[in-house]
C-alpha cells in the first residue's frame, strides 16, 4: 500500500513539474501574438458587447482589425466581420443593427473607408456609402432613422464621382484632352502645417457633417446628404434628443495658435439650413455627451487661464441654451478627468475613448479619473459636485461604455500583467465578471510578475511614486543591472498598466525602475504644473533620488546602470548624461536636444507662454540653459538614439541627430538607429517588426555596455 502511495506521489509530481517547467520568460517577439481589444460598445438591451479586435497582420508590418462580439452572460466571444480593416462598431437604438466602418480593398489597393451595416438577424454586411475620401465617425440618431458621419470631399470631387449619363455616339469622337498636371509643390502659409499622426495637413479638405437614412438591407439604396460646408472642420457631433438637429463644435480661426484655446458650439437642423452658433467656451473641450432629458451636455475641458504648462482637465456640464456658460463639477477635485496612465500596448488602430456617462435620472455622471497611477471611474453628483469612487483597484481602465440606464458597464481593463480584457461591471453591486480572455493562451505560458510599488521623498519633501519591475527569478541576495526608464509628456504618467518593454527588460535580467517625477499627471494640479519654466530641472533630481533609494536596498550593481526614455523622457535622458556620469549607458528615444531648434520645427507651436515665457530669439539664454546639447562637453556616457524618420512631434534634427554628431566629434561611443516611416508613436503603434527591433536595440545597447556582451553591429568596422 505504502509503495503504491509513493508511486502515486511520484506520478503526480512528474505530472505537475513539466507543466510548471513550460513557463518561460516573455520575449520581444511575443508581441507578434498579442491580441488587443478596443472601442467596446454595449447593446441597448445590455446583453452583448461589440468591440474591435486587433492583431498583427500576416506580413508583420501592420495590424488587422475586425468586429467581434461577446455576450454579457460570459459566453465565448465570436467574430462578426471578416476584417481586416473594420472599426467603429455602433449599435442602432433598437439593437437590431450594427453600423461600422470598413476600408475595402479593390484591385489590390485599399480604398477610402466607408460605412457598412450588419443585421443582428443574420446575413452579410453591406456597404451603403461610396463617397470620395470615404466616411467615418458614424452616429445613430436617437430615433434610429438616420446616421451622421464625417467626410472631407470637396464639391468638385463629389460631382466628379457622381454617376454620369452614357454619352451619345458621335460620328467623329473628339481627341482626349491631356490631363492637366497637378503640382506636388507645397506652399506653406501656416505655422502649424503638419501633424505627427497624419503628416502634412490638408486644409483643402475640412471634415464636414453628413447624414444618411439608415438602410435595413443591401437592396435599400440611400443617398447621403451633406449638412455643413465651408473652410473649417466640425467635430464633437452630438444628436439632439428628438433627432431633429445636431450639435457640433467648429473653430473658425485660421491660425488659432495666436490665441488661447476656445470652443464654439453650433447646431444645425437635420433637414438642412445654416448652422447657428449656440455659445462659445473659453477653453478647448471634448467628449460631449447629452443628458437624458436632452437639455444639458457633459464634457471634459481644461481652463486656459492662467496660462500653465499643465492644467488639470475637469468635468463640466452646460445647459444647451444660447450663450450658456459651463459649470465645473470637479473644480475642488484635485485629480485628472478623462485621462489615465500610459503604457505601450493600447490597441493600435483600435479607437475608443472614455466619454462621461449620465445616470438615467441625470443626477450624476460617471467619468474616467486619473489618480496616483491608476485610471479609475468616479461618480459626480451634478447638484453638489460630490465625488464617489466607482472603482479603485490598481489597474487602468482604458475604455468603457454603459447600458442606457447606466447601471452596468463594459470595462476594458489593463494591468501590469494583462494587456487588456473586457469585464462586465455592475455599478450598484460593485461586482465584475471577466468577459474576454484574449491573451490567456499565450500568457499562461509566461513568467510575468507584478511590479513592486515604491514611494520615496525627494529633496524638497515631495512624495514621488514609482514602480520596480524585477526579473521573474529575482533574488534579493544577488546584484542586478538597473535600467531607469523615464516617461515622456512631460505631463503624462506611468502606472498600473501593461508595459511589454518593462516586462521584457526584466525577463532579460534587468531591474527596471519607472518613476512619476514632478510634472507627472494623476497627482494633482500643483504637482503637475510645478515644472513650468523649470523643465528639465527638479524632475531630474526626483529621478536620481529614486535611483539612490533603490541602490540602498542592496541588490543593484552601481557599475551596471543604464537610463532610457522617450519624448520628454528622451530629453531627460539627454539631460541626465549631461549632469552625471553614474550611468554606464544611455538610450535616448525621440528626444529633444535643443529647445530652440525644436521650437522652430515641431508640429505644434509654443506661441503661448506655457513652457517658455518668450520665444528663443527673445530669451535665448533660457532656451540654452534648459537644452541638453548645452552640456554636451560633460557627456561621457555611451549613447544610442532611437529616431522615427516621420516623427514631426520631436523632429530628428532637433534631437538625436544633434547629440549623435556632437558625440561622434568628441569620440564618445554613439549609435543612431533610424526607423523609416515611423512617427512619434513608434513604440505604441509602429509597424510590429519595427517595434520589436526597437526593443532589441535598446536592450542590445545595455547588454553591450552593462553586461559586456559582444555587439558587432554597434562597432564602426563591424568587428
Amino acid at each position: 500500500m505504502r509503495s503504491r502511495l509513493l508511486l502515486s506521489l511520484v506520478v503526480v509530481v512528474c505530472f505537475f513539474v513539466p507543466a510548471h517547467a513550460q513557463k518561460r520568460n516573455i520575449t520581444e517577439k511575443d508581441l507578434f501574438n498579442f491580441v488587443w481589444i478596443a472601442d467596446p460598445q454595449v447593446s441597448p438591451d445590455g446583453l452583448r458587447v461589440a468591440f474591435v479586435r486587433v492583431t498583427v497582420n500576416a506580413k508583420k508590418d501592420g495590424y488587422d482589425t475586425a468586429i467581434w462580439m461577446v455576450t454579457t452572460a460570459g459566453a465565448e466571444s465570436r467574430q462578426m466581420t471578416a476584417g481586416p480593416r473594420d472599426s467603429t462598431p455602433r449599435w442602432s437604438p433598437d439593437g437590431q443593427y450594427l453600423c461600422f466602418v470598413r476600408a475595402p480593398e479593390k484591385d489590390g489597393r485599399v480604398e477610402p473607408p466607408q460605412l457598412f451595416m450588419m443585421s443582428m438577424q443574420g446575413g452579410e454586411a453591406f456597404q451603403f456609402t461610396s463617397l470620395p475620401r470615404g466616411a467615418g465617425g458614424p452616429q445613430w440618431s436617437p430615433d434610429g432613422k438616420m446616421i451622421s458621419f464625417g467626410n472631407g470631399a470637396t464639391g468638385e470631387e463629389i460631382a466628379k464621382a457622381a454617376p454620369r449619363p452614357s454619352p451619345q455616339p458621335s460620328a467623329s469622337p473628339s481627341p482626349a484632352a491631356s490631363p492637366e498636371r497637378e503640382s506636388d509643390v507645397r506652399v506653406i502659409t501656416r505655422a502649424v502645417y503638419r501633424s505627427n499622426d497624419s503628416g502634412y495637413l490638408d486644409f483643402k479638405h475640412p471634415g464636414h457633417i453628413w447624414v444618411v437614412t439608415a438602410p435595413h438591407t443591401g437592396d435599400e439604396k440611400v443617398t447621403p446628404k451633406q449638412l455643413t460646408s465651408g473652410r473649417y472642420n466640425e467635430g464633437n457631433v452630438t444628436w439632439a434628443k428628438d433627432s431633429s438637429q445636431i450639435y457640433f463644435t467648429s473653430d473658425h480661426r485660421d491660425e488659432p495658435y495666436y490665441e488661447l484655446g476656445m470652443t464654439d458650439i453650433y447646431w444645425i437642423p437635420v433637414s438642412g439650413g445654416q448652422p447657428t452658433k449656440l455659445t462659445s467656451i473659453d477653453m478647448g473641450a471634448g467628449g460631449f455627451v447629452l443628458s437624458p432629458n436632452g437639455k444639458q451636455i457633459a464634457f471634459y475641458a481644461s481652463t486656459n487661464k492662467p496660462v500653465r504648462s499643465y492644467t488639470e482637465p475637469d468635468l463640466w456640464v452646460m445647459d444647451l441654451t444660447p450663450d450658456a456658460k459651463p459649470q465645473s463639477l470637479t473644480f475642488d477635485f484635485d485629480f485628472d478627468l478623462g485621462g489615465g496612465v500610459g503604457g505601450d500596448n493600447t490597441a493600435p488602430r483600435g479607437g475608443g475613448g472614455a466619454p462621461p456617462v449620465w445616470s438615467s435620472d441625470g443626477k450624476s455622471i460617471v467619468a474616467l479619473v486619473g489618480k496616483q497611477g491608476k485610471a479609475m471611474l468616479g461618480s459626480f453628483n451634478v447638484a453638489t459636485a460630490k465625488e464617489t469612487d466607482v472603482t479603485s483597484s490598481n489597474e487602468a481602465i482604458v475604455s468603457y461604455r454603459a447600458t442606457p440606464d447606466a447601471t452596468k458597464f463594459a470595462l476594458l481593463i489593463s494591468t501590469p500583467t494583462k494587456i487588456g480584457d473586457l469585464y462586465w461591471f455592475d455599478k450598484s453591486a460593485g461586482t465584475r465578471k471577466q468577459l474576454t480572455h484574449t491573451n490567456d493562451g499565450l500568457f499562461s505560458k509566461l513568467n510575468l510578475s507584478e511590479p513592486e510599488e515604491m514611494w520615496y521623498t525627494s529633496f524638497d519633501g515631495k512624495k514621488i511614486h514609482a514602480w520596480i519591475q524585477k526579473p521573474p527569478d529575482f533574488d534579493a541576495n544577488k546584484k542586478y543591472p538597473l535600467i531607469l526608464n523615464i516617461h515622456g509628456g512631460p505631463h503624462a504618467a506611468y502606472g498600473w498598466v501593461f508595459d511589454h518593454e518593462f516586462q521584457w527588460m526584466a525577463a532579460k535580467g534587468y531591474v527596471v525602475l519607472y518613476p512619476n517625477p514632478r510634472g507627472s499627471t494623476t497627482y494633482g494640479q500643483d504637482f503637475g504644473n510645478i515644472i513650468q519654466y523649470h523643465y528639465p530641472g527638479d524632475d531630474y533630481k526626483d529621478l536620481m533620488i529614486g535611483v539612490d533609494e533603490l541602490v540602498k536596498r542592496g541588490y543593484i550593481d552601481e557599475k551596471k546602470m543604464g537610463v532610457t526614455g522617450g519624448s520628454g523622457g528622451g530629453l531627460l535622458t539627454d539631460w541626465t548624461v549631461g549632469h552625471t556620469t553614474r550611468f554606464a549607458a544611455a538610450v535616448a528615444q525621440r528626444d529633444i536636444a535643443s529647445w530652440a531648434d525644436w521650437w522652430y520645427t515641431a508640429d505644434f507651436t509654443l506661441f503661448q507662454a506655457t513652457w517658455f515665457k518668450a520665444a528663443p530669439f527673445d530669451d535665448p539664454e533660457d532656451f540654452k540653459a534648459r537644452s541638453p546639447i548645452t552640456y554636451i562637453n560633460n557627456v561621457k556616457t555611451p549613447m544610442m538614439f532611437i529616431l522615427g524618420e516621420a516623427d514631426w512631434r520631436t523632429p530628428t534634427y532637433s534631437g538625436g541627430e544633434e547629440m549623435f554628431r556632437a558625440l561622434k566629434y568628441k569620440k564618445i561611443p554613439a549609435v543612431m538607429v533610424r526607423f523609416p516611416g515611423e512617427t512619434h508613436e513608434l513604440s505604441r503603434s509602429g509597424q510590429p517588426w519595427h517595434r520589436i527591433e526597437r526593443l532589441e536595440h535598446i536592450v542590445g545597447w545595455f547588454d553591450k555596455w552593462l553586461m559586456g556582451m559582444a555587439k558587432p553591429e554597434y562597432e564602426v568596422a563591424g568587428k
